[in-house]
């Protein structure tokens, strides 16, 4: 990602003072549109994601009554992805989350299969069309890699990679409606696999 020219530049090319530049770039950073690290300055990034997300523990302190609300939220969200995804996804879209589907076959470990999994889920709701949706998933990815360690982490890759499969062969049938209801059957699975790890 680029990186912004120092302090000292930006309020000369603006013509304002150093801390204009540095309060909008802390206001930036807040947003998740700005990365700050000593030494290298500040980079462009997109972690829009990152306000709501580093509000969860707050909002929600109890763990498990946020993956609670975490499972609700994507069984809300998700297998409409999955339904528009069988309507709009290009087939370089398609081919992808098969790559990503083989990358979880092909996964070592499960530390591994756990990024990997979030990848497809965000993959797919980028092949639903829908920016909101990525936007929504990323600001929970962090409760959803507490999710998937309690899943994945304890019970093993495989209801993945069958459930997965079903959700990527009805969106390349372009069937919307089986992709809605794998999708569906996927969350409803990974919850019953989180409350009995409880």
């Amino acid at each position: 990602m680029p990186t912004l020219p120092a302090e000292r530049k930006l309020a000369e090319q603006f013509g304002v003072g150093r801390g204009v530049i540095r309060e909008s770039i802390k206001r930036l950073e807040m947003q998740g549109l700005l990365e700050v690290r000593q030494g290298s300055g500040a980079r462009i990034v997109d972690k829009l994601h990152r306000p709501l997300n580093s509000s969860l523990e707050i909002l929600i302190p109890d763990l498990k009554e946020r993956l609670r609300q975490l499972n609700e939220t994507r069984l809300a969200i998700e297998p409409e992805a999955a339904r528009l995804a069988a309507l709009r996804a290009t087939p370089a879209e398609v081919a992808r989350l098969w790559e990503i589907q083989e990358r979880l076959v092909q996964a070592r470990n499960n530390s591994i299969a756990i990024t990997i999994d979030l990848e497809f889920h965000r993959a797919l709701a980028e092949a639903s069309g829908n920016l909101m949706f990525r936007l929504i998933l990323d600001s929970l990815a962090e409760i959803g890699l507490e999710s998937r360690r309690r899943t994945i982490g304890r019970i093993g890759k495989q209801t993945a990679i069958e459930h997965h499969a079903a959700v990527i062969r009805a969106i390349d049938a372009h069937d919307p409606a089986a992709a809605a209801a794998a999708m569906k059957h996927h969350l409803v699975a990974a919850w019953k696999d989180l409350e009995s790890a409880a």
